[in-house]
């Protein structure tokens, strides 16, 4: 029998000490080092480097290959959260319970730690890569994945978007989030996907599931923005309403929005009928995060 607590702690001890182990040796200049520390190790879901295990699982991977991937997508979300709460952009005091990262250090070293843990993605991918060059084709593959998805054409296409208010009606807001929040989550499957050299046809599955995931993700995070708890979210509620922003919520209202999510749920685990068995544990983590408060 399938055992989701279990397996979902072994993932999130795996991304924990691997995380843990790179704060404890990095060598960036203080009061950087700190800053990069104390947004890193604040905790969260670690969702993504997750989902990187998780897909090199799916076509039973060697999950050594896959460490390296979910430490720097972690880097890299940790970044754009760190930037994403600066002024310029939502202005935000708290993430996870805790000060912003420029609340504490400032926002010049604010900048400076996004842009190392930035940087110190690409090294950690770089480096980890080269032990293993009977495989390295698909290494640089999964390299690509996570740098498309993080980059002009990904994540930041949708911070552009956001930043800018045009997002502002159905299928706006669509693109927005595909990008925004799915891109990085896609990008964290299909990198894990790609170390077990996958068939086209499993990649473009995993694609759509990341990209229905990732949907589904930001209209929950929409509806706690408005119904959620802040103790318990960790961040102040309601931003979105005080920061004039298009949300699911706004355009639909909670009861259609909640409709949505749902639909994006069921077409992700649909998506994963070619795994067969072997994506038991993505299914249910999809319907999990549909009802999550946090």
């Amino acid at each position: 029998m399938n055992n989701y607590e279990a397996y979902y702690a072994q993932l999130y001890a795996l991304a924990k000490e691997a995380l843990s182990h790179w704060m404890e040796n990095q060598s960036a200049p203080e009061p950087v080092r700190s800053a990069m520390n104390y947004s890193l190790g604040a905790g969260g879901k670690r969702l993504r480097p997750m989902l990187v295990l998780a897909g090199c699982d799916l076509l039973q991977g060697d999950r050594a290959q896959a460490m390296g991937y979910a430490c720097a997508i972690e880097m890299i979300h940790t970044y754009s959260l760190i930037h994403d709460d600066m002024p310029a952009m939502d202005n935000d005091d708290y993430r996870r319970g805790k000060l912003t990262c420029h609340k504490v250090y400032g926002e010049g070293m604010a900048i400076l730690a996004g842009d190392g843990l930035l940087n110190s993605a690409f090294e950690v991918m770089a480096a980890h890569m080269q032990r293993f060059p009977e495989n390295l084709v698909n290494h640089v593959c999964a390299l690509a994945h996570i740098a498309r998805g993080a980059g002009i054409e990904g994540m930041i296409a949708g911070q552009c978007v956001d930043l800018v208010g045009t997002g502002d009606d159905a299928q706006s807001l669509t693109w927005l989030h595909r990008h925004k929040t799915g891109a990085l989550i896609t990008a964290a499957l299909l990198a894990g996907l790609q170390l077990a050299a996958p068939t086209p046809e499993e990649l473009e599955a995993l694609r759509e599931f990341g990209y229905r995931l990732g949907l589904q993700f930001q209209i929950v995070d929409d509806l706690l923005d408005v119904e959620g708890d802040a103790q318990t979210l960790g961040k102040a509620t309601g931003s979105d309403a005080a920061n004039q922003k298009t949300t699911y919520v706004t355009l639909y209202g909670s009861e259609k929005a909640r409709e949505l999510a749902r639909e994006h749920s069921q077409a992700a685990v649909e998506a994963l009928e070619i795994f067969g068995e072997r994506a038991w544990f993505l299914r249910e983590l999809t319907m999990r995060l549909l009802t999550r408060e946090q």
